[in-house]
């Protein structure tokens, strides 16, 4: 919704600067900021080879303004804000859970159970037209060919579900199933994070006992999403220091990690993806793949050539690299393993490609 601390967090993760004030719909146009995706492995990989540079694996995020109540029938930016989340990969769904009487709220209470199911409510409607539309388009498809049958049946129960106010990403799904659901742009199929912006009072000594905060949890529970406890005002404070001076920070408000560490962490879970690292004098490197990727498709994330002409992967894991202190020391003691095209590469695992071409 409006005001409740989407472009101070976005401002914060991104040091992009979005704009923020004290108005519904300040952002218009999204913004776009990409970010470093926190992995204490590369500094620890950076301080055993000393590279010429370090590279963290990147994630995107996006501002969207603020979504009120109408806005599937084009009221506030209505379906321009739809459009923008279309494109997106999963939601951070900002929840107001502090109170403040100079911040106003387009509904005048704090509540965000009901501010969440505004939304919801929101992209459930949008998302029954994109629904209805692809009904019409298969009961035409069914008279010429019979296979349409079994979507024109999952759709109408997806439709059923949506009007009983169940996201589609609650829906279940058998394997041909989930392939039909993948092909509609469905807003509430995205797996969603509910990031509960709260007080920094309330966030470094009583998170528990927001009333506000336990709703959203109760709440996600049902869902099946994931909730964070973050204040924006906090992180916008301490976006700009340096990493020690962060530390000491968050360590004098007893906090012991950032609220914006654990938010893109949680969010390049939340997408499915892992790293694995690779490292050398030149660079160390994140790279990201999804979960389930093999060895010549994640060779393939750094050059086509490596894929096409993968012979092996020699793999150690970073625990065992670290505890051997170096990779010859690790082929001493043979914890560097060499495998195949069909070994499934694992998160943070430290790879060596060999490819010919």
């Amino acid at each position: 919704m409006p005001n409740v601390g989407k472009s101070t967090l976005f401002n914060a993760i991104t040091n992009a600067g979005a704009q923020s004030a004290n108005y519904a719909f300040c952002t218009i146009e999204p913004n776009v900021g990409v970010v470093a995706v926190p992995d204490a492995r590369l500094d620890k990989l950076t301080e055993m080879y000393n590279p010429a540079k370090t590279t963290p694996a990147m994630i995107e995020f996006v501002d969207i303004a603020g979504l009120v109540r109408g806005a599937s029938k084009g009221e506030g930016l209505g379906n321009k804000f739809l459009s923008h989340i279309r494109e997106v990969d999963a939601i951070i769904h900002v929840v107001r859970c502090f109170e403040n009487d100079d911040i106003v709220h387009v509904d005048a209470t704090i509540d965000p159970k009901r501010d969440i199911e505004t939304i919801n409510l929101e992209l459930i409607l949008s998302d029954l037209e994109m629904v209805d539309r692809r009904i019409d388009r298969v009961a035409k498809q069914l008279k010429g060919d019979k296979s349409a049958a079994a979507e024109l049946e999952f759709l109408k129960r997806l439709k059923a579900e949506l009007e009983s106010e169940i996201p589609a990403r609650n829906v279940e799904c058998d394997e041909n199933e989930a392939e039909f659901l993948s092909q509609i742009a469905l807003l509430t199929s995205k797996p969603v994070i509910y990031a509960c912006n709260m007080s920094e009072d309330d966030f470094a000594n009583k998170i528990d006992n927001n009333k506000h905060y336990l709703a959203v949890k109760d709440l996600a529970q049902t869902e099946g999403a994931e909730v964070l406890p973050i204040c924006a005002e906090l992180e916008a404070e301490i976006a700009s220091l340096e990493k020690d001076e962060k530390e000491m920070f968050l360590s004098d408000l007893g906090i012991e990690q950032g609220g914006l560490d654990l938010l893109v962490q949680r969010s390049y879970n939340l997408l499915g993806l892992i790293s694995y690292l690779t490292a050398g004098t030149p660079e160390v490197r994140a790279w990201t793949i999804t979960k389930g990727t093999k060895a010549p498709q994640a060779a393939g994330k750094i050059h086509s050539d490596f894929e096409r002409g993968f012979i092996r992967a020699e793999v150690i894991s970073f625990d065992d690299l670290v505890a051997c202190g170096s990779l010859p020391a690790a082929k001493e003691k043979g914890l560097v393993r060499s495998e195949g095209k069909e070994y499934v590469m694992k998160d943070g695992d430290v790879v060596l490609f060999r490819f010919n071409v």
